[in-house]
């Protein structure tokens, strides 16, 4: 489905400052998932998670498990860790303070004796409890969007020396269905620290969270859950917000919606071509292989594998020689549109299958895996090995894995390409009330009752939609704000850009809504003028299936009646409930994409 509704979609004004803390009221319109997937369990590797498998966690309520391989990969980075201090190595946000503090030193020698521990275990509590980083309004009013994010951190954090307890918490959660409140603001897209730090709340019993369809405080839902809050230890803070899930969650959930998205505009131009009685040669194979841009080309062939059979392919001599641009180069655009989803997607995929953690935990890596890892400076990370670790040995490195690239840059090209295919619905929605286009008006073949059937669309709502698209394709500004005594000055506020992202995504929903009634009235008409005319099996089946959303009235409304806004409203329920995927499953390939890579000693 696209999220949610026009303009600010899932973040609603809500709640104090610290989303969690004390506030007991949620957002007006806090979406929920569907929980029609509670008996499957997917199984996490850390290598292999795919979208697919992430909405079905995020948005039906999957479980999760971790697999032995990547159980014992959290083992060995765990006591990699704790074998560092023990041997004297200095690793950030764990024996050495974080940020301003990386060269502060938290205590020396072994975690484990006594007074380490104890020390351990009261600063882990208390980061836990206050929520390191405190996020900020509006809270985040859709469930799938906080379990994306809890999924994705499960799946990475068995490469981030997490302790045990907090792995399984994290997974008790998971399948618990309890989602944690969380703020949406108070994280620079360097790390979502904030947003994941709220999720700590909740595990130690801090907080809300929602717990079957309530809000409730978080000690409540555990006890209920029959889990007992978290006792953090080691690096468990670092461990948890050290990841920008939150961002990726977003994004991956953008791919999924954009998908569908871009599937229903290909069926919409198929549509328009047939309502406009156009000339299918744009989009034929000697024209596409003169410009030869492999999605531009796939888009194409979709959209002439859907009037396959149709009377597109019939002569017809009062067919015009060119249509206007907004349905000849619509392939184009939404072509590009196509490519601008695969990098994003591919680039998620990479995310959220690989560590964007500080430190880099690297159990198993030797002095002789790389030239650089036996000199001088990279020993003084390297960890010998010993009881802690199991014998293991390894490095940590202090690094900028955090930074959200190219993600962060593909998103916002993203929502470009969504607005550059979105003006041809807007223009191509005018086109269709010109007879210079058209060659007929809907009067000329059809009674008055009904031309007065046809659910209206039009007027001043996609200019208005249109307006709205357009104020959100200038790119977030660049940030360099010299902060935490200019130790962390660059901001990538991938919130923004994501959030604008998901925005636009929607909005095209509606428009493409409109164009939509628009497109099937014209079918209409042209079936009308010839009860005769094919109009391809594909194109045939979606106008069935919007008439059910948009049916043709029974009774004089008229078009001058109040059935305009309702028709769009359901059409883009329709749109957004209904996969596209279900009137056109085949087609041709899409174009070959690069084999993700899969990070090196993981």
């Amino acid at each position: 489905m696209f999220l949610a509704a026009v303009g600010s979609l899932a973040l609603v004004a809500a709640a104090p400052a610290m989303a969690g803390t004390s506030d007991a009221e949620g957002p007006l319109a806090y979406t929920p998932i569907t929980w029609d997937g509670t008996s499957e369990t997917i199984t996490l590797t850390g290598r292999d998670l795919t979208l697919e498998q992430l909405m079905r966690i995020a948005r039906h309520g999957a479980k999760i498990r971790l697999s032995p391989e990547a159980k014992q990969r959290s083992a060995d980075a765990y006591g990699l860790l704790l074998q560092a201090a023990a041997e004297g190595v200095s690793v950030y946000w764990f024996n050495r303070g974080a940020g301003s503090q990386r060269e502060t030193v938290i205590f020396s020698g072994d975690p484990t004796t006594p007074e380490n521990t104890a020390l351990l275990k009261a600063r882990q509590m208390a980061s836990f409890a206050r929520g390191e980083g405190a996020s900020y309004d509006p809270e985040v009013d859709r469930e799938d969007i906080v379990r994306a994010m809890m999924a994705i951190r499960a799946n990475a954090m068995t490469y981030e020396a997490a302790s045990p307890a907090l792995t399984q918490m994290l997974t008790d959660m998971i399948n618990a269905g309890i989602t944690p409140v969380i703020g949406s603001a108070g994280t620079l897209g360097e790390g979502d620290l904030a947003q994941l730090a709220d999720v700590g709340r909740a595990m130690v019993g801090k907080g809300f969270v929602y717990y079957k369809g309530r809000r409730m405080p978080a000690a409540d839902a555990l006890a209920a859950a029959g889990l007992k809050p978290l006792e953090p230890f080691g690096a468990d803070d670092a461990a948890l917000v050290s990841t920008n899930a939150f961002f990726t969650a977003q994004a991956a959930l953008v791919v999924e919606d954009t998908r569908n998205l871009l599937e229903w505009m290909d069926i919409d131009t198929a549509m328009a071509l047939l309502g406009m009685n156009s000339s299918v040669t744009p989009i034929s194979m000697p024209v596409q292989t003169n410009r030869p841009y492999p999605w531009l080309n796939w888009d194409a062939a979709r959209v002439l594998d859907m009037v396959r059979g149709s009377y597109l392919l019939d002569a017809d001599p009062k067919r015009i020689i060119q249509d206007p641009e907004s349905l000849r180069a619509t392939t184009q655009r939404t072509g590009s549109a196509w490519q601008s989803w695969a990098q994003v997607r591919d680039s998620v995929l990479i995310a959220i299958n690989s560590s964007d953690h500080n430190p880099a935990v690297r159990p198993g890596l030797k002095p002789s895996d790389s030239w650089e890892l036996s000199t001088p400076q990279m020993m003084k990370f390297y960890i010998k090995g010993g009881k802690l670790s199991g014998g293991k040995s390894g490095y940590i490195f202090s690094n900028a894995n955090w930074d959200p690239y190219p993600l962060a840059n593909q998103v916002e090209g993203l929502t470009i390409a969504i607005a550059n295919m979105g003006v041809v619905l807007v223009q191509r929605i005018e086109r269709f009330t010109n007879p210079f286009f058209t060659a007929i008006e809907p009067s000329d073949v059809m009674t008055p009752e009904q031309v007065a059937a046809l659910p209206f669309a039009g007027g001043y709502l996609p200019a208005d939609l249109w307006i709205e698209i357009t104020g959100l394709i200038n790119p977030v500004v660049p940030q360099g704000q010299p902060i935490v005594a200019t130790v962390e000055d660059l901001q990538a506020e991938t919130r923004l850009k994501v959030k604008r992202a998901r925005q636009a995504v929607d909005l095209t929903g509606h428009l493409l809504a409109q164009d939509l009634i628009v497109s099937s009235n014209w079918m209409e008409v042209r079936k009308a003028q010839d009860p005769k005319r094919s109009f391809g099996t594909v194109p045939t089946a979606a106008l069935a299936g919007l008439r059910t959303a948009a049916p043709l009235a029974s009774g004089p409304l008229g078009r001058a009646g109040g059935r305009g806004a309702a028709a769009g409203r359901a059409v883009y329920r329709y749109i957004t409930a209904t996969p596209a995927r279900q009137f056109y499953p085949a087609g041709p390939k899409m174009p070959e994409t690069l084999a993700l890579p899969v990070a090196q000693g993981q």
